[in-house]
């Protein structure tokens, strides 16, 4: 069982301003080629999975968007942290 929940919202800084969503994709499919639980939300991403590997994906994805030409990537993160384990339909699964 996962054991944390995070959340990020990844935003990169576009060398002449263009659209950051192609940025946001590459980072989405670095989430998916990991093979951890995702949702894809308007704002934000959530991430279910052990922590450590969930911050991993996320220094990974980091690293894409200066790869793909941002000169820098500001990055929000919330986690919840839960070692007895946790799951996003433990906080959700009423709404659906």
């Amino acid at each position: 069982m996962a054991n944390a929940l995070i959340s990020v919202q990844i935003i990169p800084k576009t060398k002449n301003g263009e659209n950051v969503i192609p940025y946001v994709d590459e980072a989405i499919k670095i989430i998916e080629e990991s093979g951890v639980k995702f949702e894809v939300h308007p704002l934000e991403t959530t991430m279910e999975g052990d922590m450590e590997e969930l911050f991993h994906i996320i220094s990974l994805m980091n690293k894409k968007m200066i790869e793909i030409g941002s000169s820098n990537v500001i990055t929000q993160i919330k986690v919840l942290y839960q070692p007895t384990g946790i799951e996003m339909e433990d906080l959700t699964g009423k709404y659906r």
